[in-house]
C-alpha cells in the first residue's frame, strides 16, 4: 500500500473483502444471494435477521464511498483515483473492512 501511494486501491478492496464477506454470511444464514454493492445496504437488510454490531452500518457507509470513484478516472473533474486519496482513507477503510469480516466470522461460526 505505501510503497507507491496509491491508497485508492487498498481503498476499493477494502469495500469488495466487506462486500464478498456479507454476501457469503447472507448465502450461508438466509439462503439467498443479494445482487447489490452497498456493503451499508447489505448489512442492512442482515440486520432484519442477524444483530448488527453497533456503529457497523456507519462504518459500511464510508466504505460505500470508495466503491467507484477509487477506480474510474471520469469519477473525479481531474486526475487518477489514486491522486485523490491519503494513507489515513487507506488505514480507515482497512479497519472498517477488518471489522465487517470479524463479524462475519463471527456469525459464520456460529449454529444457525
Amino acid at each position: 500500500m505505501q510503497r507507491l501511494g496509491r491508497y485508492s486501491k487498498a481503498c476499493f478492496f477494502s469495500h469488495q473483502a466487506a462486500e464478498k464477506a456479507l454476501k457469503a454470511l447472507m448465502i450461508k444464514r438466509l439462503g439467498i444471494y443479494d445482487p447489490i454493492h452497498s456493503v451499508a445496504e447489505l448489512l442492512r437488510r442482515l440486520s432484519r435477521s442477524i444483530e448488527i454490531e453497533e456503529g457497523l452500518i456507519e462504518k459500511g457507509e464510508l466504505l460505500d464511498r470508495f466503491y467507484i470513484p477509487t477506480r474510474y478516472p471520469n469519477a473525479w473533474p481531474w486526475g487518477a483515483p489514486h491522486k485523490h486519496y491519503t494513507k489515513e482513507d487507506a488505514e480507515k477503510a482497512l479497519l472498517y473492512a477488518d471489522e465487517v469480516l470479524r463479524f462475519v466470522k463471527r456469525e459464520v461460526e456460529r449454529d444457525p
